[in-house]
């Protein structure tokens, strides 16, 4: 009894303090209520013993899922890279003035002089807007350019002196419009009327390139097609029809229709669709616009197993018919009447000379005037296409190599680890062995024919200096010049170098000579120790024709498990230091 008046004074204790606090209610806090100032109703206070209710999540739409435009950037579709997510993004909304107003758009009016007047009205779905002391005034359908117009007849009919108005459209109205038919995602998208069909069509991941006709996109309001679109149009031309939106209207792809297939020479070398009219070649080269250099087409008929090949000069273009599965091949069928080579180097003479198709060597270098500096003997000649050959031989060999160091056997795991990690790096090396350019160098001075050689457009003729110099690189100390000397055997230059690195390879050494031609020099043996007796013994028996302008190339060592690696690997090294005189370090 005691214990229980002793608790009934702290809360009266307690309540006298609060009210002197400024608390009227300071007895039902004490007695655990608490006042809600909007609400006279007390409410418990809840105790700090207590873990309260986790907070309800805030609701927000979905995003639309993240499309991959891939898919349209890698089709070979005239027109599938129209939509790569570019129009989907939302932008600032441009009025043109011929845009029909519409319900739920917006317009600011602002009245001055005798009366003050500024809002932001909303078109109501009768179609007005009200404008205080005017009343409701009927802007439905009626064009962005005379909306100052109607406001200002509205206006004057009420207000006769001292009140001017201004009306401008401030928003458009927010729509949503379902797209459908052959395209990447049909659905319901959102924007505002006046958003352009492009921008509905990106949002659902545009047209499909396989299905989907760019010929013919339809914008439908129920049953009536309000507008159908050919965006080759916009593509070739840049016409785009703009075309208002309503809420609940539908962009409609209509299935594709014939499609042709066109390669070679021409601009636009994809494949295009035309309509179910029968279409001719001058009809597609006015959408694939074939380069100037094209006279013919080659026509593959669509016929089924058994290919129809027929061949026309571009001439015979608006007669020659086609069908849907078509492909067509602009190429050019005219000979060149002039060729054009380069002379470059130690001569006398003009850079450049314009010579008639089939033009034989003979025939240029009588135009041209060595001087007493030129080396005649070894003149070099650069073609485009023995360079474009030589690379092709050095990408196959390594896609070889590459195959053979991804597929090599193991027997045991330490064995499959030390091969993982020698693939990697054979991996590693190919990457940079692929960036190698052949130089693409014809060796013509040993030919007994030379004067009789073809030219070709573009050939590059280099007329070497007699500079004495021998060019010592690869796995060697100091990669430099040497001046050449009578009487010096290979083993002296390669001294005068520094000698060999560690990882040099000396059983073998090529000597690439200037007129393209190279030397092998085989020792028995795979590494050389200047040092030795071994040396000393067998120097003499190693000699090899030096000139002045060669190069030595000291290739490196292979260290590999696998034969056939090493085998390949050999063979790369000698045909990327023979084609490009570049030695490749592992």
């Amino acid at each position: 009894m005691m214990r229980l008046i002793f608790v009934l004074l702290l809360i009266a204790l307690s309540a006298a303090v609060r009210a002197a606090n400024g608390d009227p209610l300071g007895v039902n806090r004490a007695l655990g209520f608490e006042e809600d100032m909007g609400d006279a109703t007390a409410q418990p206070v809840v105790s700090p013993s207590v873990t309260p209710a986790p907070p309800v999540p805030e609701l927000r739409p979905h995003a639309a899922p993240y499309f991959d435009y891939s898919v349209n950037l890698d089709s070979d579709v005239f027109g599938a890279q129209l939509f790569t997510g570019a129009f989907a993004r939302q932008g600032a909304t441009q009025f043109n003035p011929d845009y029909a107003i519409a319900s739920g758009d917006r317009v600011q009016v602002r009245f001055w002089g005798a009366f003050d007047y500024d809002n932001l009205l909303t078109v109501d779905p009768k179609g007005n807007i009200f404008l205080p002391h005017v009343g409701p005034v009927r802007v439905l359908g009626v064009r962005n350019q005379d909306l100052q117009r109607v406001v200002d007849s509205a206006v004057g009919k009420v207000f006769r002196a001292n009140v001017n108005s201004y009306a401008s459209l401030a928003a458009a109205q927010p729509v949503r419009v379902f797209v459908s038919g052959f395209v990447h995602r049909p659905g319901l998208y959102n924007g505002t009327s006046m958003d352009s069909l492009l921008h509905y069509l990106d949002q659902a991941g545009g047209i499909d390139p396989e299905r989907g006709s760019f010929l013919n996109v339809q914008v439908k309001r129920g049953d009536t097609v309000r507008a159908s679109v050919n965006l080759y149009a916009f593509l070739l031309d840049g016409r785009l029809p703009l075309i208002q939106l309503g809420d609940g209207d539908v962009i409609f792809v209509a299935p594709r229709q014939n499609v042709v297939k066109v390669t070679g020479l021409a601009e636009n070398a994809n494949r295009f669709e035309f309509d179910d009219e029968k279409r001719t070649v001058a009809d597609l080269v006015a959408v694939a616009k074939p380069l100037a250099q094209a006279t013919h087409v080659r026509v593959v008929r669509n016929s089924g197993t058994i290919k129809n090949v027929e061949y026309f000069p571009l001439e015979e273009a608006a007669q020659i018919r086609l069908d849907s599965g078509d492909e067509l091949e602009f190429t050019a069928d005219k000979k060149p009447g002039t060729i054009s080579v380069r002379v470059e180097g130690e001569h006398q003479s003009a850079q450049e000379y314009v010579l008639p198709y089939g033009a034989r060597m003979g025939e240029l270098l009588g135009k041209i005037a060595f001087s007493d500096r030129s080396d005649v003997n070894s003149l070099q000649l650069f073609r485009r296409s023995v360079k474009e050959r030589q690379k092709e031989m050095l990408q196959a060999s390594l896609k070889t190599l590459e195959s053979t160091a991804l597929t090599a056997r193991s027997g045991t795991s330490d064995e499959a680890r030390l091969r993982k990690e020698e693939a990697d790096l054979i991996l590693r090396w190919v990457d940079r062995a692929k960036e190698v350019e052949p130089a693409g160098q014809v060796q013509i001075s040993l030919a007994a024919g030379r004067d009789d050689l073809l030219l070709e457009n573009g050939d590059i003729l280099r007329v070497p200096t007699k500079d004495g110099l021998v060019l010592i690189s690869g796995e060697v100390l100091f990669p430099t010049a040497v001046a050449f000397e009578d009487g010096l055997a290979l083993d002296d230059y390669i001294q005068r170098a520094g000698g060999y690195t560690q990882n040099a390879e000396a059983a073998r050494l090529i000597i690439a000579h200037r007129d393209g031609s190279f030397s092998e020099v085989a020792r028995g043996g795979s590494a050389v120790d200047l040092s030795s007796s071994w040396w000393e013994e067998t120097a003499s028996e190693q000699s090899a024709d030096i000139r002045p302008g060669d190069e030595v190339l000291v290739l490196p060592k292979i260290d590999v498990k696998s034969r056939q690696i090493a085998k390949d690997l050999t063979q790369i090294l000698y045909q990327i230091a023979v084609s490009a005189k570049v030695v490749l370090g592992l």
